[in-house]
């Protein structure tokens, strides 16, 4: 039987992560399937906090405005002693800045958050395959096979590249034989209840906190009568299944019998699970989200973490599809698995103080939101690449408000919005040498930005300059996934090809790059 044509890419797993590299996929002109065993999409709330970081890659995948529709600022805690509750504010709000547009956690019920990335990856022509499980997978030095059992049987799915993004469970993973390190603790269960609710207030997230551990929280779900509840089990307590013993267990722990549930939506019961995975793919196969890495809920971060592992990932593809060396996609687990392990750690300190009553570990900030991730010192941003007086490469981009030539304000995420690369020239100097940069017709293309007096931008307010830390003339290059590639501030011409050079197809390497209707990096501008 002769073997289908090849696809791009082959996505196992419709849940944010592997939706999120999805869009970033498909808006590259890729050609892309994503499939997910599950006979419809998850109707959970589990995973419910979208960070700061996270909102800035939903809004450039296009998928922003349907999130922060269907959610909400977190409420304050309610700490409960008995009769007593005490306001306690666990997410600090901050305002909006020009360098940080979205700087508070957005609480949103998963379902949701599928639900808008589904809704998006439909607008770019693409819809999730329900029904369809991975059976087999086997790669040679050209492409993937993956067999499939869905409704109409089995199929046979040849891709150049498959990622598995299908859960702590991860079949792909199993199929790759790559070892997931860590502990789960059978004894540590929540039972985990999505409840309409009546006779508790929805203006705080409710805790009844309890000695060796024991607590139950409610946190009310946005634009609904929803809470969902978490309630951690004894070692050998069995979990109550009708709504009934639920509201029992309720009552006996929180003395509360105001308390009514009046349907339940979903409920499952979750393991603290702490597992990373040692290698990030095999081949041409490799691993996003909880199939590479999961976390305690404590401080919500697998999501947000599994995202980000789609964006890193996409961008790199899309390249080497293009024709950029094939070594671009070993920058991947070099640079996301470090950010996994101190994730792991962090939501686990979290998760190991809430047993102690510790009130430290309820708090939310800075490491939580994902900002200040970086990939310095990493394999495209060696420790001694360029700096300014605020950021080294590596480091995420902030944002910036400028004025255009016309005097409108436009935002520098705005500009950076879409597949392609964007240089920054700050200066006339770096104007001039970013004039002269030149840049493969293949692959993701360059947005080149003049910041200036006479430019084709300026920068009134120095939102740029000071964000950026910039003193003197200085060319900079932001990756696809919004961190910076480089930074210049001399020799602005020399330096910026040399770096560009290991994210870019080559003239070496453009007979190999894909026909021109399919190639990646369309939409972007020069």
């Amino acid at each position: 039987m002769n073997r289908p044509q090849a696809l791009d890419v082959l996505i196992i797993g419709a849940g944010p992560s592997g939706s999120a590299l999805a869009i970033d996929l498909v808006r590259r002109g890729l050609d892309v399937r994503i499939i997910d065993k599950s006979p419809h999409a998850f109707h959970g709330s589990r995973a419910k906090g979208i960070q700061p970081r996270s909102l800035e890659v939903l809004e450039d995948l296009g998928a922003l405005d349907d999130v922060l529709a269907g959610g909400d600022i977190y409420p304050k805690l309610g700490l409960h002693a008995g009769p007593i509750g005490v306001p306690w504010k666990m997410f600090p709000h901050r305002e909006a800045t020009p360098d940080v547009p979205y700087p508070n956690t957005w609480l949103i019920p998963q379902f949701r958050t599928d639900r808008a990335l589904h809704a998006r990856l439909g607008e770019l022509g693409r819809e999730v395959e329900f029904g369809k499980e991975l059976t087999g997978l086997t790669q040679d030095e050209d492409a993937v096979v993956a067999t499939v059992v869905g409704p109409d049987g089995v199929e046979e799915i040849v891709a150049r590249y498959a990622v598995g993004a299908d859960g702590g469970s991860s079949a792909v993973r199993k199929q790759l034989d790559i070892g997931f390190v860590g502990t789960t603790d059978e004894s540590d269960r929540m039972l985990i209840v999505d409840a309409s609710v009546s006779g508790l207030a929805r203006n705080r997230w409710h805790m009844w906190p309890g000695l060796g551990g024991k607590f139950i929280g409610a946190c009310p779900l946005p634009d609904s009568d929803v809470f969902q509840w978490m309630i951690r089990l004894t070692p050998d307590e069995k979990p109550p299944q009708e709504i009934g013993a639920i509201v029992d267990r309720i009552h006996s722990h929180t003395r509360n019998r105001h308390i009514q549930l009046h349907e339940i939506h979903w409920k499952s019961v979750f393991r603290p699970n702490i597992r990373l995975a040692q290698h990030y793919g095999r081949g041409r196969v490799f691993l996003v989200g909880d199939a590479a890495h999961v976390h305690t809920p404590a401080g919500a971060q697998g999501l947000n973490t599994g995202m980000q592992d789609g964006y890193n990932l996409g961008w790199k593809l899309g390249q080497v599809l293009a024709g950029a060396d094939p070594a671009l996609l070993t920058t991947y687990e070099a640079e996301r698995q470090p950010i996994a392990a101190g994730v792991l750690g962090l939501s686990t300190e979290k998760w190991d103080g809430i047993a102690k009553l510790d009130p430290s570990s309820m708090k939310r900030g800075k490491d939580e939101q994902q900002l200040s991730l970086t990939y310095y010192g990493g394999p495209l941003a060696p420790a001694d690449s360029g700096d300014t007086s605020t950021l080294h490469v590596g480091d995420r981009a902030p944002d910036a408000r400028l004025l255009d030539a016309d005097g409108a304000e436009t935002r520098l995420f705005t500009l950076f919005q879409g597949p392609h690369f964007t240089a920054i020239a700050y200066g006339p100097g770096a104007a001039r040498d970013l004039e002269r940069l030149d840049w493969p017709t293949t692959g993701a293309q360059l947005k080149r930005l003049t910041v200036g007096p006479a430019a084709g931008f300026c920068d009134p307010e120095n939102t740029l300059r000071s964000a950026y830390g910039l003193t003197g003339d200085t060319l900079l290059l932001i990756r696809p996934d919004g961190y910076i590639g480089h930074i210049a501030t001399s020799d602005f011409l020399t330096t910026t090809q040399a770096a560009a050079r290991a994210m870019t197809p080559q003239a070496r390497s453009r007979t190999m790059s894909r026909p021109s209707h399919t190639s990646a990096g369309s939409g972007a501008t020069e």
